[in-house]
């Protein structure tokens, strides 16, 4: 599953560094669920890469937009009373490997050098300047 951002500008710092940054594209929140396999992994990116969310129903790849992708296991918690149960979510040892598949299915499938990431497992800062509002979310469990 993922939440994708239409942005103007985004960006992921971590300890007050700055990882990565994006003008014009998207911003992705991606979490992977015990249950995504490899072909799940691919219609996800497949779909990214082509939704018509731009003017004239233009994709990331007709304009060379950047893509920020950052990885959320919190996207598959769930609640149980107050707390929040994580056992939908991807074990990170598994994870951190189809997280990076997704990325390197993204990089074949749009511009490599316009793929940025923000760092798997870490506490990040991510500053999404949302264009619209417009925010989606996509989930390779309900393919339509």
């Amino acid at each position: 599953m993922l939440k994708a951002f239409k942005v103007l500008k985004a960006s992921v710092t971590v300890n007050e560094q700055l990882v990565s940054s994006i003008n014009s594209g998207l911003c992705l929140l991606v979490g992977l669920s015990v249950d995504d396999s490899d072909e799940d992994i691919q219609w996800m990116a497949n779909k990214l890469v082509k939704l018509r969310l731009f003017d004239g129903g233009a994709c990331v790849a007709d304009n060379r937009l950047e893509i920020l992708s950052v990885s959320q296991f919190t996207l598959h918690a769930s609640l149980k009373g107050n707390s929040l149960d994580y056992r939908k979510a991807m074990k990170s040892s598994d994870a951190r490997d189809a997280y990076q598949h997704f990325l390197n299915t993204l990089s074949q499938l749009h511009h490599p050098d316009l793929i940025k990431d923000g760092r798997f497992g870490e506490m990040m800062r991510v500053n999404i300047e949302n264009d619209g509002p417009f925010t989606i979310n996509l989930d390779s469990k309900i393919r339509k």
